[in-house]
């Protein structure tokens, strides 16, 4: 232990004095307070980035696992206060909870809180063990206990993450689910690749589908899926650039038993299909999260893997083509630990970077750095001792949001606390302030009127200074049981004026904007498609298929093929 000691104290002084600081640790004076405590080991730290009270300054609600959960009110003046006591959240302290994932469910105008948990804190339960827990919105500040209104109370599971989606495109936030064991009697603490192989201790997801903001229904089964796996939840995104959202699905141990999984949604059809092995994404790790960005500004996005000993970095090359893996090539084949990754333009110069928390297997605990891979045309290299960002904590989930509201992205990071003690270094949630962007930006937030409320798996396109840059807007489990801003950020240089924004929303709606003005937080509300126009659009597909096909039986009748 003095030996991990006296490396962490050398490395941090030798960073601290040839340091670029560029990220400020403000972790005290913004009065964050936190650390998650595991249940048995390893499992859990989860961050969501949400505006409850609708005040234009984001908050933060970040699981506790044993501890409590807190959610943290933005004052706006650089500072948060936690009102988790007088929230309507405290039913949370039962559970041992995980992730975190927000949505406006009901569409009331309101953001509501998704919590997975794996037991109950206070007796021993086989598994699956406990609920996960849906909490809407009031509007006043606090929020009330919808678990059982909207069907959720009877499913019974050891869940992970939880992400938001709109998979059928109907305007309502749907969910998908991680589940990580469905057989289990051991202790967490001891799982390895010895425990992994019960043919009953895998689980299935979660697809719940919302019926109309009233109730959830799991349609897993109805959807065609019959997969199970160590399930570290799902991101949902358009990989294909259809226009519907597709879904990855983390899996754990994915070498020994179920890989991850590339869910292809079929819409207007109600069906996914797994298309990972043609894809190359049937990825055989232990796969912890998935960042989402379009490193090379191609149009196309691609996904950073985050894993035991190697990450993979998965580029894009286009419908019908398979996805390269380029993890080393690009840079980015650092040897950890890696939980959280966030793919966003800090510096604003045009392109995405990334950032990555690194942690031991609690209770192993051997000291780690986390990554800041700063992106130079394409290339990474890993500035976080420069910039201020290589703690040492047990780092879990992560988040990029500008909780400060002057135009660069900040960062949250939530670590775990040692089950052993005398960790070397503290090892608690922090928060990290940005003082390194130097160009031009702009904020985009979305009002969806026939889409999901705030836009949530919609796509936005800038095109600035030469430049056409993409972002999908996240619904949570993007980053290790967490969610970001729903409000996309795009750097731009030097530019002085953008020359169109294009809002590809889900559903089908395309809405463009042009010469906007740069350094301001823009909303651009939906217009709808009038009902009967998307009704007759859709009429006239099927009177063309029908037609291609009558067309296509007289044809092979006059050959005497039929």
């Amino acid at each position: 232990m003095f030996r991990h000691l006296f490396i962490v104290c050398f490395v941090f002084l030798i960073g601290q004095s040839f340091s670029q600081t560029r990220f400020k640790d403000v972790t005290d004076s913004a009065g964050i307070k936190h650390v998650f405590k595991v249940y048995e080991g390893m499992f859990g730290g989860g961050a969501c980035v949400v505006d409850y009270n609708n005040d234009g300054f984001e908050d933060v609600y970040i699981t506790g696992g044993m501890n409590d959960d807190v959610l943290y009110k933005n004052n706006g003046n650089g500072t948060f206060t936690n009102v988790f006591e007088q929230s309507g959240l405290s039913v949370t302290k039962n559970y041992v909870t995980q992730g975190v994932s927000s949505a406006d469910v009901n569409r009331d105008g309101f953001v509501d809180l998704f919590i997975t948990t794996i037991t109950s804190r206070n007796k021993k339960q086989a598994i699956p063990r406990e609920i996960n827990l849906l909490f809407l919105n009031n509007g006043n500040g606090t929020f009330r206990d919808a678990t059982k209104e909207y069907g959720l109370d009877q499913m019974y599971s050891f869940s992970t993450g939880g992400s938001f989606g709109d998979f059928n495109a109907d305007g309502w936030a749907d969910i998908y689910v991680g589940n990580y064991f469905n057989q289990y009697e051991g202790k967490l603490s001891v799982i390895n690749d010895a425990t992994v192989v019960g043919a009953n201790q895998i689980a299935k997801g979660y697809l719940l589908l919302n019926e109309s903001g009233k109730k959830f229904k799991d349609v897993y089964g109805d959807y065609g899926l019959d997969y199970r796996g160590f399930g570290f939840g799902g991101v949902f995104t358009d990989y294909d650039n259809d226009g519907d959202q597709d879904l990855i699905v983390n899996h754990d141990f994915g070498y020994k038993r179920t890989p991850d999984m590339l869910l292809q949604n079929q819409y207007p059809k109600e069906k996914f299909v797994d298309v990972a092995k043609e894809n190359k994404m049937d990825l055989r790790i232990n796969s912890m999260g998935t960042a989402v960005g379009d490193y090379n500004n191609d149009g196309l996005m691609d996904y950073y893997f985050t894993n035991i000993k190697f990450n993979m970095f998965m580029v894009n090359q286009g419908p019908g083509k398979s996805f390269i893996e380029k993890t080393s090539e690009l840079g980015l084949g650092s040897f950890a630990i890696s939980w959280g990754a966030n793919f966003a333009d800090f510096d604003h110069d045009g392109d995405v970077d990334l950032f990555v928390s690194n942690g031991d297997l609690n209770p192993d605990c051997h000291p780690m750095a986390d990554f800041y891979f700063e992106n130079n045309n394409g290339k990474f290299t890993d500035k976080a001792s420069a910039y201020g960002l290589a703690d040492y904590g047990i780092g879990r989930g992560s988040v990029v949001f500008d909780y400060d509201n002057d135009g660069d992205l900040d960062l949250l990071v939530v670590n775990q606390e040692a089950v052993y003690p005398n960790y070397p270094v503290p090892s608690i949630t922090r928060l990290y302030r940005n003082d390194s962007a130097k160009g031009n930006w702009i904020k985009i937030a979305l009002q969806g009127i026939q889409a999901e409320s705030h836009g949530i798996g919609s796509k936005i396109e800038v095109e600035a200074g030469g430049k056409k840059m993409i972002r999908e807007i996240d619904g949570g489990s993007s980053s290790h049981l967490s969610q970001n801003s729903v409000i996309a950020h795009f750097g731009l240089g030097n530019a002085i004026t953008i020359d169109k924004i294009t809002v590809y929303w889900t559903g089908g709606n395309k809405q463009t904007i042009t010469n906007i003005k740069p350094n301001q937080l823009i909303t651009i509300k939906e217009i709808p498609i009038p009902v009967q126009k998307r009704s007759n659009s859709l009429i006239y597909i099927l009177i063309g298929v029908a037609c291609v096909g009558l067309i296509a039986f007289i044809f092979l009748r006059k050959r005497k093929v039929l």
